[in-house]
């Protein structure tokens, strides 16, 4: 018995040394793999725990087969091929070649766009469209919330399945951890089909935690498409003082909604392996096919809908990123409520500011993970310092993602600038190629600047703030890449 504990301390060693191994061998970019080295070094046995549950890589694994996505996307493909006189802007030619090439993200034209900035707007759209669905809803939330609200949509949806809709609805498993599964039965026992993302059931806790369907997305009968930030909660309509969440939301109609069911259909594809490509799920937008519900919207509003994952071979929303950050002539505007950005994108915010371009970025003053916020901080001072205008978000939580460029593109959705949505979620956003909604999406911005306080003078700041603070948020960013 007395070797017993050097028999424990040794397969402990194996295990982690192995680990770092394994670390090693993905080719991860260097501040991750340090990262995860520090913590399997410093931290025993919370270290290997950690590490089995957020820290392996399934990039290279095939979770969906590529025979199965290839008809997904050939259906779109067929839609697009079917579009007339479409013109790509020269100066984006790269940009959407980029996407079409790496994520088959189709460029679609023919698009008209209500953005949303608060929850009541939101809600009250997507309950309109709900109630007048004639043929399928499909639903895609990161957390839907066991909540008023969430009874609310829940009703909604029960009341379109007893009338013969056909209904689908994906929630991510972790995102609604705190929601009982009663909740989801009540949605099943009325004929909806449901399905809960990568769920996680203890003891069978695996690495796949890590990975979450980030993504918001909502099609009804193939004509109407949301993209955008929020989730099914009533946060986005209430707070403490009377004020919600601000984030933003988008209500498409027109040809890219094939782009936004396609990203739908591939995800129930992960989650019930049921392969859906009729055509009548790409219903025809003029003419009598459309039942004379939504008439042909005929202009150049190019969309493309991007998604990424962590099993994609490339991140192609933080390259889209970086692209456009470094291409900008005259500015770039980003909100993000949470900050922790990638080696690249932190190098190519640096580096437009530094040539001149005008970078603002918007964060909220608090935001709702104590973590985060310190571990965003030595970022933002880094931004600053290459020239970054950034903006404190004071009224509430700030959960708003897009971005805006040089009055001819902007995009939206559910992509954070972090680590964690830019290589372990699912997430989609929407790119848009236009002038129009590029200049409605930038008076958002101006709107939402108008609210904020503006973080300058960064070496008096970095001086008058105690020495225990910036060595504790120098600390936190070393794990950064894994929060």
């Amino acid at each position: 018995m007395i070797y017993v504990h050097w028999l424990i301390l040794l397969v402990y060693g194996l295990a982690v040394v192995g680990a770092m191994v394994r670390v090693l061998m993905d080719n991860r970019q260097p501040a991750k793999t340090m990262a995860w080295m520090l913590v399997l070094t410093f931290l025993p046995l919370l270290g290997i725990i950690l590490y089995f549950f957020f820290g392996q890589n399934t990039r290279k694994e095939r979770l969906i087969s590529q025979q199965s996505l290839d008809q997904l996307t050939k259906r779109s493909m067929l839609e697009f091929v079917e579009q007339k006189d479409l013109v790509v802007p020269d100066n984006y030619k790269t940009l959407v070649q980029l996407f079409a090439t790496q994520n088959w993200a189709l460029p679609f034209k023919d698009n008209q766009t209500d953005i949303f900035t608060n929850g009541y707007d939101f809600f009250g759209a997507l309950l309109h469209d709900i109630s007048q669905a004639r043929h399928h809803i499909h639903l895609d939330t990161y957390i839907f919330d066991d909540d008023a609200l969430g009874h609310l949509i829940a009703d909604a949806l029960i009341s379109q399945a007893h009338r013969g809709v056909e209904v689908r609805v994906i929630y991510d498993d972790v995102g609604c951890w705190n929601v009982k599964g009663s909740f989801f039965e009540r949605l099943r026992d009325a004929g909806i089909e449901v399905h809960a993302f990568m769920p996680v059931k203890f003891p069978a806790f695996t690495s796949k935690v890590n990975y979450r369907n980030h993504r918001k997305l909502c099609v009804i009968d193939g004509r109407v498409g949301y993209i955008g930030g929020m989730n099914i909660a009533t946060r986005y309509i209430k707070g403490r003082q009377g004020q919600g969440w601000r984030d933003t939301h988008l209500r498409i109609r027109g040809n890219a909604v094939y782009g936004i069911q396609k990203a739908f259909l591939v995800d129930w594809y992960f989650v019930d392996r049921t392969l859906i490509s009729n055509r009548k799920y790409y219903p025809a937008h003029e003419g009598e096919e459309s039942g004379g519900q939504l008439p042909m919207v005929g202009n150049n509003s190019l969309v493309q809908i991007v998604t990424s994952s962590p099993i994609a071979q490339w991140p192609s929303i933080m390259q889209g990123y970086v692209r456009i950050l470094l291409g900008a002539k005259d500015y770039v505007y980003i909100e993000s409520p949470y900050f922790i950005p990638t080696e690249p994108v932190l190098f190519a915010m640096r580096t437009a500011a530094l040539a001149g371009v005008d970078v603002r970025l918007m964060i909220p003053l608090h935001t709702d993970a104590k973590l985060v916020e310190w571990a965003s901080r030595s970022y933002v001072m880094e931004t600053v310092e290459a020239g970054v205008k950034v903006y404190l978000y004071q009224p509430c939580f700030n959960h708003s993602k897009l971005l805006v460029c040089d009055d001819t593109l902007c995009t939206c959705g559910s992509t954070n600038v972090d680590f964690r949505s830019f290589e372990n979620n699912f997430e989609a956003n929407a790119f848009f190629y236009d002038r129009d909604m590029a200049l409605r999406m930038k008076q958002v911005f101006v709107d939402d600047m108008a609210r904020c306080v503006q973080l300058s003078d960064v070496a008096n700041l970095e001086h008058r703030r105690p020495f225990v603070h910036r060595l504790w948020e120098s600390l936190v960013r070393m794990v950064a890449p894994l929060l």
